[in-house]
């Protein structure tokens, strides 16, 4: 009997933890794309992001909340590569986020597997399995179609969406070069990225010239109730986001939070069609979507068919955002 209410934890655990990522993830894209909208200063807010994160841990930790190990300057040198690659692409995708509509940009980042095989193949990693290429060949060539299609096309959003996947896919290959985050927690490894973050944040933005003019403003909408709330919710999501992703890698694996993100798209394509404006429907720019949703849905299934064969090349998307 007690091994089957172990059993019946686990899988709960298991589940609710999918959900939750899934949820958290869908709900963040939504959230910053509101903010964006009355508040532009994406690398200001992400740096506000990062700073409540910091903080919410170091105090948690002081009262007892959390079992968090305390900072040791070996293991931040060692992550400190990983935290740059890593702030670099959410700092260009909040960019991107201010020109690109939400199904557009969800459909760029499905480029991620395409950039990572192509990093895998010059690195000496060989080949891919052929559902996997066919897969992420047809996921570019949706974006492309949706990109022709796409009436608010932004070449500079666009250009940003594409850096981030640059970004992102140089943390997916330096983490599993380096295996940096081995050995630490979920709530340990948001510590030591929120800490590297901040100073690397603190000169984007000054010498981008958001800061002071981007801290004046912030002051200046801060009469706003509904300002307030939603940044209130985007500091707060940003850090139950990366929680939420570790806890569902942790709980159940690496492939289990990679198909919960495509399948998170589906939903974020959908609703970003109906939510928050800026998309002109055309026959093209659906197609292309739908095509694009159908290699990553692909993707995934392809993923999961070689996870179930003997495992000969590490899994890339362990830290997929």
């Amino acid at each position: 009997m007690e091994n089957r209410n172990d059993g019946q934890t686990s899988s709960f655990l298991s589940l609710s933890s999918a959900l939750s990522y899934g949820i958290a993830s869908m709900a963040m894209v939504f959230i910053n794309k509101a903010i964006l909208l009355q508040y532009s200063h994406s690398m200001t807010l992400l740096t506000l992001q990062q700073l409540a994160t910091a903080l919410l841990i170091h105090f948690g930790r002081q009262m007892g909340f959390t079992k968090a190990k305390e900072l040791d300057m070996q293991t931040a040198k060692r992550l400190l590569p990983v935290s740059l690659f890593y702030n670099a692409n959410v700092a260009f995708a909040l960019a991107s986020l201010k020109g690109v509509n939400i199904p557009m940009y969800i459909a760029i980042k499905r480029l991620t597997p395409l950039a990572v095989l192509i990093a895998g193949f010059f690195s000496g990693k060989g080949r891919p399995t052929t559902q996997v290429a066919l897969s992420v060949v047809l996921t570019a060539a949706g974006v492309i179609i949706a990109a022709l299609g796409d009436f608010s096309f932004d070449l500079f959003g666009y250009s940003l969406a594409l850096t981030s996947v640059f970004f992102q896919t140089m943390y997916l290959v330096l983490v599993e070069k380096s295996g940096a985050e081995d050995g630490l927690s979920s709530v340990e490894i948001m510590f030591y990225n929120s800490f590297l973050s901040l100073p690397f944040l603190m000169f984007l933005i000054i010498a981008t010239g958001e800061f002071p003019y981007s801290l004046s403003l912030l002051f200046a909408k801060s009469n706003s109730l509904s300002f307030l709330v939603i940044l209130i919710f985007s500091l707060v999501m940003g850090i139950v986001l990366n929680y939420t992703m570790f806890l569902c890698t942790i709980v159940n694996s690496a492939l289990t939070t990679t198909i919960v993100g495509v399948l998170k798209g589906v939903g974020s394509t959908t609703l970003g069609f109906v939510l928050l404006g800026g998309v002109q429907v055309h026959a093209l720019n659906v197609t292309g979507l739908v095509i694009n949703t159908a290699g990553g849905v692909w993707y995934s299934y392809a993923k999961y068919q070689q996870k179930k064969r003997p495992k000969l090349i590490p899994d890339l998307e362990a830290h997929r955002k």
